[in-house]
């Protein structure tokens, strides 16, 4: 399993992204391949936020095409809604104290403990997963 983190949701939808193609063509293929991949509420909620956002985006979806944008990934036989188990907050507790800071890095955090409980991958573009130990990460390539 590959839990997708947020840059790659949106680079897939923004053709001005240098990493559009990388991001679009690996998410179409993986949510029509046969490795399941995770979303969590984090990701799908800050999909929404950001790329309806017009002082990021400055033609920005309205809420009404980035939630089918969600249900369109959602749709997908591979996709699967992930959510934290039980140990989570110790999980992520350790991530956070092993890398010395917390801040700006917490959501990135959970999505990484994610990942090491569900025995997935990250898909990401974003190098700081790689400040946490023991999470695998994933670099998704057209």
């Amino acid at each position: 399993m590959k839990v997708v983190d947020l840059n790659v949701l949106l680079y897939s939808v923004n053709a001005d992204s240098p990493h559009h193609a990388d991001a679009h063509g690996w998410l179409t293929k993986a949510l029509n391949g046969e490795e399941p991949i995770g979303f969590c509420w984090a990701v799908m909620l800050g999909y929404v936020r950001i790329s309806t956002n017009p002082r990021i985006f400055p033609h920005a979806a309205s809420s009404v095409e980035a939630i089918a944008d969600v249900r369109t990934w959602l749709s997908s036989e591979m996709a699967v809604v992930v959510g934290p188990g039980t140990g989570h907050l110790e999980l992520l507790d350790g991530i956070l104290q092993k890398c010395g800071t917390a801040g700006n890095l917490v959501t990135d955090g959970h999505i990484a403990a994610l990942a090491v409980e569900l025995g997935a991958e990250v898909a990401t573009f974003d190098n700081d997963f790689h400040r946490f130990d023991g999470v695998r990460v994933f670099r998704p390539a057209g």
